[in-house]
């Protein structure tokens, strides 16, 4: 798991991280030591003592990164591009083991763009994960709604969790598959 090629980090300040595969919330002190194994989509997988720990994008001041832009639509937007900037603020979130993000993983089985009123629109998502016991699961379906409700004019966002259908490698996308070898 681990390898000298990774970008050595150290934390500027006490911050929360989330364990990797377990999905438990814990401090990392001010002055850890660690390594960048993973940074995509925002948020960072860093390697400390032996464990995987997720930061957050908002926290990336922590280890001395930036945190990650925020999404913006132009003023006459239309409903296109807001469904265009979910599909691509989902495409930002990875599971934090493989370098894959959840729409080519397969995980997003549904997402459905709605008016609430005018100008302010609802999201519904319906996604999976890996594996039902995924102890990640809670922080990705988190990570989707928050980052789906940056979007300017999204007021609401509804995400369930399903095992119907169970997920499977022939959800990914080809080009996940070829990246991962599982083809």
């Amino acid at each position: 798991m681990f390898s000298n090629s990774y970008t050595p980090v150290r934390f500027e300040r006490d911050c929360e991280a989330v364990m990797v595969p377990e999905g438990t919330a814990v401090e990392l002190p001010s002055g850890t030591t660690g390594y960048i194994t993973q940074s995509l989509g925002g948020s960072f997988t860093i390697y400390v003592d032996g464990r995987l720990f997720r930061l957050a994008g908002d926290d990336a001041d922590a280890i001395g990164k930036q945190p990650p832009p925020r999404p913006s639509l132009p003023d006459d937007a239309s409903d296109k591009d807001v469904e265009d900037l979910v599909w691509s603020q989902l495409r930002t979130i990875f599971d934090p083991e493989i370098p894959i993000n959840i729409v080519d993983l397969g995980l997003i089985y549904e997402c459905t763009l709605g008016l609430v009123e005018p100008g302010r629109r609802q999201v519904d998502i319906a996604m999976t994960l890996t594996a039902p016991g995924c102890g990640m699961g809670d922080i990705l379906v988190a990570d989707v709604r928050d980052r789906i409700q940056l979007i300017p004019t999204i007021e609401q966002v509804n995400v369930g969790l399903t095992f119907d259908p169970p997920w499977s490698q022939a959800m990914m996308s080809e080009e996940a598959r070829l990246e991962t070898g599982m083809f």
